[in-house]
């Protein structure tokens, strides 16, 4: 799943310059097939998370995949942008549907919060995978004259499939459930959207929630503004990249974005090993450390070390993520996983959507400049490291995770 709508939300950069074309409408215009989806992904965080612990995981996830499913496949007869915007934020709704119980099922089956932890990554790995897959597959399909629609179409494909195998697949035996639905009831009298707000006045969900928002703020950046950074000067297409010199470093500019996502996925594949084996939180805090000092190094020191050091990051932002969601969610009971994941899935998006929208209005405000923007991203990175720091020095959520590892997990 994870996979699957990461081949359509990572290929935003390919798309919208086809839809620029094809639909005639500027910048802005264009960047709402990003906005509007992470506005429905947070839309359906916040309003929708508790669906997951009301009607069961299954229930949810297939809830979900179907509607995602229908929204792409809808787009083989969108003719108008403003009917590929509403599809657009219909997927980003499906997905916070399904997001939200996938992250929950995977505490249901975890024995313990180091495997959480582990899983998570292996989860969040597969987004990566998707990831490099999606851009891919569009820039294949325009050189092939083929409709760029039809990735939406292949995702749907994939999204069926996914429907029948959640359908098969063996979910918590019914004493399993029936011991969540009395917890639910014990924590709350009803699973609603009520009982998700008051899980913003809790310090954990709030934590890690505020953690992931200043983290895919500053993640976005390097997806979103790396290319625009990384131009050069040029007076013609081809001389985009002239201010690198002829080789590895010039091929790395115009691929840096793939490279970071490789990067990324590799990273939590290995993070599935790591998180077992080190302490969460010394891990967070100097894998947060080297990207403040990637950023630092990146702006100051120009272009011609940016190209290293920006995609660089990568691989230390790899397991940072999936550790806020497992650890994050590990601090409730396993009654409240859903509606604690759709707040996390709330703030990630505001941080996807809000993050490069203000770099992009500092940029402008400066002349168009993107260092100007990354100086905001940098900024990102200083709060998230400084918050980590914390963390690891003062273990605020070491005692409730012990409480949570005795009673839940057995």
């Amino acid at each position: 799943m994870f996979m699957m709508f990461a081949m359509t939300s990572d290929s935003v950069g390919e798309i919208i310059k086809e839809v620029k074309r094809e639909f005639d409408v500027n910048n802005t215009q264009a960047s709402l097939m990003h906005t509007l989806f992470m506005v429905g992904i947070a839309f359906s965080g916040l309003f929708l998370g508790f669906l997951a612990d009301k009607f069961g995981r299954k229930n949810a996830i297939i809830l979900g995949l179907s509607l995602f499913a229908v929204s792409c496949y809808l787009f083989l007869v969108g003719t108008s942008f403003s009917f590929i915007l509403g599809l657009i934020t219909l997927s980003g709704i499906a997905v916070g549907i399904f997001k939200t119980a996938a992250l929950a099922l995977i505490g249901d089956i975890s024995t313990s919060t180091k495997q959480h932890t582990g899983t998570m990554n292996g989860a969040e790995a597969f987004f990566g995978v998707g990831a490099i897959i999606g851009p891919l597959l569009v820039a294949w399909l325009v050189r092939e004259g083929v409709d760029w629609k039809w990735l939406y179409v292949i995702a749907g494909g994939l999204c069926t499939l996914l429907i029948i195998m959640a359908y098969k697949v063996e979910y918590p035996d019914f004493k399993q459930e029936k011991k969540l639905k009395q917890e639910s009831e014990q924590q709350s009298s009803k699973s609603n959207f009520t009982s998700s707000l008051r899980l913003l006045k809790n310090r954990y969900a709030m934590g890690f929630s505020l953690g992931a928002f200043l983290y895919v703020a500053a993640e976005s950046a390097i997806y979103v503004w790396m290319p625009s950074y990384l131009v050069c000067d040029a007076t013609s297409l081809s001389d985009t990249f002239s201010c690198y010199s002829s080789g590895p470093e010039q091929t790395l500019a115009m691929y840096a974005v793939a490279v970071f996502f490789s990067l990324r996925a590799i990273g939590r594949f290995v993070g599935i090993w790591m998180m077992q084996r080190f302490n969460w939180s010394l891990v967070l805090v100097l894998f947060s450390f080297a990207i403040m000092i990637c950023f630092v190094g990146g702006l100051f020191g120009g272009k011609q070390l940016a190209v290293y050091l920006f995609p660089l990051t990568g691989i230390f932002m790899s397991v940072i993520y999936p550790t806020f969601n497992s650890k994050g969610i590990s601090c409730f009971v396993k009654a409240e996983h859903g509606a604690v994941a759709g707040i996390i899935l709330f703030f990630t998006a505001a941080g996807a959507a809000a993050g490069p929208l203000i770099m992009g209005v500092v940029s402008d405000a400066y002349g168009g400049d993107a260092k100007y923007g990354f100086i905001v991203a940098t900024a990102f990175t200083f709060l998230l490291f400084i918050g980590l720091l914390y963390n690891y020095l003062f273990n605020p959520t070491e005692k409730r995770l012990a409480e949570i590892e005795k009673s839940e997990y057995r």
